[in-house]
């Protein structure tokens, strides 16, 4: 006896399909990330996928939308917390890593440059674009882009090669992050309530 599948709202099947890409992803690595391997998370055809998506490119570039958007705002709280006395920038510095390591940011974008898939990433460039212009307001004599783009190359770094690395110098895991507090306080003290 079969049981009969819910029916879901296409924004429902979409949202569906990248929480399951997501688990893909954190589980097995983005290689796991297929057409078929969320569809079989799911419950869903291939096809209903192709139907959302296009591709598997297309489920992609929406995983990475969904990733970026969602760290953009956490860190967009953490500083506006900050800012206000109320959040340590250390929170910053851990939310952007955490984000490239934890959330798989830094595997997917590793994955999507290496593959070729490269436009795939524009909407996380999107996401940290609309970031730095939030930022940005009110706080134009502050480096918010050259700060954003050190803070995300170092994550990225970090996320790929950071546990190797501390490892072959016989450093702790947590060492990259360590400067990171002091070189935001340094460039934007506004951010420790100031």
């Amino acid at each position: 006896m079969s049981t009969a599948r819910t029916r879901l709202s296409p924004e429902d099947s979409r949202a569906a399909a990248i929480q399951a890409a997501r688990a893909l992803l954190l589980e097995s690595g983005p290689q796991a990330v297929t057409l078929k391997a969320v569809a079989a998370r799911m419950g869903r055809t291939h096809a209903n996928l192709l139907h959302h998506f296009g591709s598997a490119a297309g489920l992609q570039a929406a995983l990475a939308r969904d990733i970026g958007e969602r760290v953009t705002a956490a860190i967009g709280r953490s500083v506006a917390l900050a800012r206000q006395g109320e959040a340590d920038p250390r929170e910053i510095v851990e939310g952007a890593f955490d984000a490239f390591d934890k959330e798989g940011a830094g595997q997917l974008a590793a994955w999507m440059i290496v593959s070729g898939n490269r436009d795939a990433l524009d909407p996380v460039l999107q996401a940290v674009h609309r970031l730095v212009d939030q930022l940005v307001e009110g706080h134009e004599d502050r480096p918010v882009a050259d700060t954003t783009l050190w803070l995300v190359l170092a994550a990225l770094g970090d996320s790929l090669l950071g546990a190797a690395m501390a490892g072959a110098l016989g450093l702790p895991r947590s060492r990259a992050r360590e400067p990171a507090p002091r070189h935001l306080l340094a460039t934007h003290p506004d951010i420790a309530g100031e």
